[in-house]
């Protein structure tokens, strides 16, 4: 065996860094750390070339002493920690006092530093992580490091390094991260002589979010909570507005971002039953715990964590997210594009009587004299005086209007096809076929104005007075799929399919009793390959407490003997086929998980479909259900329920406003 021996001081530095600094952006990550530890308000970051051979950060914190600047670049050098009981309470960023070292260890350092009551600062140069100037220099109240010629002692590591855009990018997202993560501070960063993010510093979290995220943000669901001493603030998206990954899921314990799957675990539940497979919610969360309970010593980086109570962290994440969607009325409204506005004609008669003689101005074009036994007609456009246009318009008020029958009258408010522009106009037909009746001071009860109570049967039809609520009435259905409600200055859509499936869904998950099941007189064959038969036999105890009997036939064949009372033959071979691949992906674990699943089949399998004719009751049910309750937004597979039109929408669209 060789001789042991101990590593020099320099080689020991270089494998930290390998540990702490990956690349710019872990530089940048942890100079941002020391700089809001040193009680900077405003930090301004600077790189060119992705940051590898320029990197600058600048702070008008505390500043450091020759004595402290000189002691800060050796190792587990820090004014964090002084006794081994402050590592279970830590309340900095950064506390090992490794990151200056492994930075200096790979790369070439300029440091200047003052402090507030010197009448002078510091300025030193570190070559490899050994010192080679110090001098007396002016400069302001604060730290300035400027990083040079990172990794280049070490070309090894050098390979490993992306193309400058790449590394840049990254600087860019670790500077965000830290903007998120103290919206405090006022944080400027530079490209390449380009400024790229530029933060007010007011602490207000949703002004910092505006200017990483942009517009994206403003639809985000604002979250506040307490749970057992814990705090959760911050913003999360709508179901709606979910993305296709997790890659705008931000976390901050105690201000520190971490990478936790509890935290993502608790965040995802909130949304189980209303989000699309697939797409994931954005947020930027904060959470606040008391510092004895968490350690944030496990990772080089500091990005994990581990809880003293992960029960209590997942409930306070997961219940103020869910109080914050339930909270938050989703409705969204339908969006027009921009229609492209018709021309009128050039020229128009004017009206029975007298002839309205309007002055043709210089810029109005020429009105040629009429024919012999032509009528005479007056230009429709012209550029007019304020005055010509007072007599042009009183002249327009005074003219007497031509008397109509009732059928031409009719007609004219039908447009003209050749006149508007390429779009289909379809009739709706009404359903109630009376005019209604002008509201009283207190409407009476009706069927369209009234809703069920909160959890009452879909298919009951009680009146219930409403005096606080406004009226609304049911004008019919759309395409056989859509139902028009009317309320105030408002109309909504509800998609009776997505309405109905969440309604049976809530109705069959409030019961936490077996699902009533029905024998089959003639059992159904459902083949499978063998690791899915064989997960299904290994959950004979899970299938009937969902309803389900099987039976092993011959090879790769199960038997269906009862199914669930809510689903179809044919839907059921589906709904095991569907829950055989659950189980097989792991979803074993959870019950609840395979149960929801299972009701999720049930409930779109037994609602009403899109296409469907039904009569008037049965979607004034829907209607009345969905009116009267603003926790149906999606349906169980994350689909909205209810888009909302206004009148002013409307009357844009015909040009009224």
């Amino acid at each position: 065996m060789p001789k042991i021996l101990q590593l020099s001081p320099h080689v020991a530095n270089l494998i930290a860094a390998g540990e702490v600094v990956e690349r710019p952006a872990s530089a940048v990550k942890e100079l941002l750390e020391n700089a809001v530890d040193a009680g900077a308000s405003k930090v301004t970051i600077e790189i060119r070339d992705g940051g590898m051979t320029f990197l600058r950060v600048t702070d008008n914190g505390c500043g450091m002493s020759p004595e402290d600047a000189r002691t800060a670049f050796l190792r587990h050098a820090t004014s964090k920690l002084r006794t081994e009981e402050d590592l279970a309470s830590i309340g900095t960023m950064g506390f090992r006092g490794e990151a200056l070292a492994a930075i200096a260890s790979v790369s070439r350092i300029d440091l200047m530093t003052k402090t507030a009551g010197s009448l002078s600062g510091v300025k030193l140069h570190l070559e490899a992580g050994r010192i080679t100037e110090e001098a007396e220099a002016g400069c302001p109240d604060g730290t300035t490091i400027l990083v040079r010629d990172l990794f280049f002692n070490t070309p090894a590591r050098m390979k490993f390094m992306k193309s400058d855009t790449v590394e840049g990018s990254r600087v860019a997202a670790a500077v965000q991260l830290q903007a998120l993560a103290h919206p405090e501070v006022a944080f400027q960063f530079l490209r390449d002589g380009k400024q790229m993010l530029s933060t007010p510093g007011t602490g207000g979290l949703q002004a910092a979010m505006y200017c990483v995220y942009g517009r994206d943000c403003a639809k985000m669901v604002s979250v506040e909570s307490r749970w057992e001493g814990y705090t959760l603030t911050g913003y999360v998206s709508l179901p709606t507005d979910a993305r296709p990954s997790r890659s705008m899921q931000t976390f901050f314990v105690n201000d520190r971002p971490v990478k936790s799957k509890l935290l993502i675990s608790a965040l995802e539940e909130a949304y189980r039953n209303q989000i699309m497979v697939g797409k994931f919610p954005a947020c930027v969360l904060h959470l606040h715990l008391p510092a004895s309970t968490v350690d944030v010593n496990v990772h080089p980086a500091k990005t994990e964590v581990k809880f003293l109570s992960e029960k209590a962290v997942f409930d306070c994440v997961h219940y103020g997210v869910l109080g914050a969607l339930n909270k938050k009325p989703d409705r969204p409204q339908i969006q027009f594009k921009t229609a492209v506005t018709p021309q009128p004609p050039a020229a128009a008669a004017p009206l029975k009587g007298e002839p309205i003689k309007a002055p043709v101005t210089p810029q109005s074009p020429a009105v040629t004299a009429p024919q012999k036994g032509e009528p005479r007609k007056e230009p429709f456009f012209r550029t007019m005086t304020a005055e010509e246009y007072k007599t042009f318009s009183a002249a327009l008020q005074d003219a007497p209007k031509p008397k109509q029958p009732a059928a031409a009258a009719a007609a004219r408010k039908i447009p003209k096809a050749d006149n508007m522009p390429l779009r289909e106009f379809v009739m709706l037909p009404q359903i109630h076929e009376e005019k209604p009746e002008p509201v009283p001071a207190e409407p009476p009860q009706s069927a369209a104005q009234t809703a069920p109570p909160k959890g009452e049967p879909l298919g009951e039809q009680t009146s219930l007075e409403m005096p606080s609520e406004i009226p609304w009435r049911m004008v019919g259905e759309l395409y056989n799929t859509y139902i028009i409600v009317e309320q105030g200055e408002d109309a909504f859509l509800i998609d009776k399919h997505a309405a109905h499936e969440r309604i049976l869904f809530e109705k069959l998950k409030a019961n936490q009793e077996a699902i009533s099941a029905q024998s089959l007189l003639q059992p159904i064959p459902v083949r499978l390959n063998p690791a899915a038969a064989g997960e299904l036999l290994n959950n004979t105890a899970l299938l009937e407490e969902l309803g389900f009997e099987i039976e092993e036939f011959g090879e790769n064949t199960l038997l269906l003997r009862q199914i669930p009372m809510d689903l179809s033959p044919e839907a059921a071979a589906e709904a095991i086929e569907t829950l055989a691949d659950d189980l097989l992906s792991g979803r074993r674990e959870s019950r609840d998980t395979v149960r929801d699943t299972l009701l999720h089949t049930v409930a779109c399998k037994a609602a009403i479909k899109a296409g469907w004719k039904n009569d008037e009751q049965e979607l004034l049910a829907v209607a009345k259900a969905v009116m009267a309750r603003e926790d149906l937004k999606y349906c169980p597979h994350g689909r909205p329920i209810c888009v909302s039109l206004s009148k002013k929408q409307l009357e844009k669209q015909f040009k009224r406003v």
